[in-house]
């Protein structure tokens, strides 16, 4: 069943929960893999547009209108895409890993 199917798919594919694999959620590590398809094609577009952010919840990038801090609010992850901006105006000094706790 849908075991065989993953294993010719994606052979070289080693992760904890297949069924994250093209669930329509872009995970990061080692499912955004090309051993992984890229997550089964769940983070191609998120690949193009961010191609240096790596971060454990891509899917988080910009779609929440949250600003999420460490990684996603980064140059490379588009400061949360783009939920960090007004963030970063008010408190360009403030790093922190929850800035929506701020303010």
């Amino acid at each position: 069943g849908d075991c065989i199917e993953f294993n010719t798919k994606y052979p070289d594919c080693k992760v904890d929960k297949p069924s994250r694999i093209g669930d329509g959620y872009c995970n990061g590590d080692e499912y955004n893999t090309e051993e992984c398809g890229w997550d089964g094609g769940d983070c191609i577009e998120f690949n193009k547009k961010y191609p240096h952010c790596k971060v454990d919840y891509p899917y988080l990038i910009g779609v929440d209108g949250f600003c999420d801090g460490g990684e996603h609010n980064s140059e490379a992850c588009g400061w949360d895409g783009g939920d960090c901006i007004e963030f970063n105006t008010k408190y360009p000094d403030c790093k922190v890993d929850y800035p929506s706790w701020i303010g």
